[in-house]
């Protein structure tokens, strides 16, 4: 079977000489893996379209364990994301953690549009890394059904308070009150107004405003140690790009 999807290289791994093991996050077929042949010679037109963050048109044949890339195209380089270490690892770790969550052999439009806007802000250094970031991890979350409760207080129902915390081994809100007359040893994370906000803008937020909001950098860090701490608790791992990016901011 023979097909041609769009897709973005999100991880590769050197076959001998010549070829290369590439994984791909595809429109129409989620996260798959390809056989490409002669992708390490510069001379080759899949060179540059198998390289990690290269978003590419390819053309794809199904072989038995694996597909084969019969041809690879660029459409888009993210250059910019070079300019910026930190940058450089978050993008990396958006490929780590989608190999993980998105859906593998399956149509995954949505979860590889959130990843190229990412990408596109983070390159073009039109929104702050600190805000991105959040945004694609809780959104990938949710689009792998793992949609935190916050809505209200999981006890009394309480929309919003001064007292709110987030429970990241559940995904649920509970408030000061509660927390505090239920006598729970849960692990919580103490959240202002401004972060809770936040945290409810990156799971409920349309598409096109998902990236475009500001907070002051204490309710920031709040909020990306909440989408941190979820992953964690959720998928019961780490990753190592994201364990790095940590030492160098």
């Amino acid at each position: 079977m023979k097909f041609i999807t769009n897709g973005l290289i999100v991880k590769e791994q050197n076959i001998g000489e010549k070829d290369k093991l590439i994984t791909m996050l595809t429109e129409s077929h989620g996260i798959i893996k390809g056989f490409a042949r002669g992708a390490k010679d510069i001379k080759s037109s899949k060179c540059a379209a198998t390289g990690l963050l290269c978003y590419s048109r390819l053309t794809l044949h199904k072989g038995k364990d694996t597909y084969v890339v019969g041809d690879a195209k660029a459409i888009k380089i993210f250059s910019g994301l070079s300019k910026s270490i930190e940058n450089t690892y978050c993008a990396q770790y958006f490929c780590e953690l989608a190999t993980a969550v998105c859906p593998k052999e399956q149509e995954a439009s949505k979860q590889l549009r959130l990843i190229l806007n990412a990408l596109h802000l983070l390159s073009e250094n039109k929104r702050p890394m600190n805000v991105v970031k959040p945004c694609v991890e809780l959104r990938l979350m949710c689009e792998a059904g793992y949609m935190p409760d916050i809505m209200m207080c999981k006890e009394c129902g309480e929309y919003e308070k001064e007292n709110m915390a987030f429970l990241p081994k559940s995904g649920q809100l509970i408030c000061g009150d509660c927390f505090e007359k239920s006598e729970l040893s849960d692990y919580r994370i103490k959240l202002s107004l401004s972060s809770l906000k936040a945290l409810r803008h990156c799971c409920y937020a349309d598409d096109e405003k998902l990236f475009g909001f500001t907070l002051p950098e204490a309710d920031l860090k709040t909020l990306n140690f909440c989408a941190e701490e979820y992953i964690r608790f959720i998928l019961e791992r780490n990753f190592r790009t994201l364990q790095f990016l940590k030492t160098i901011t």
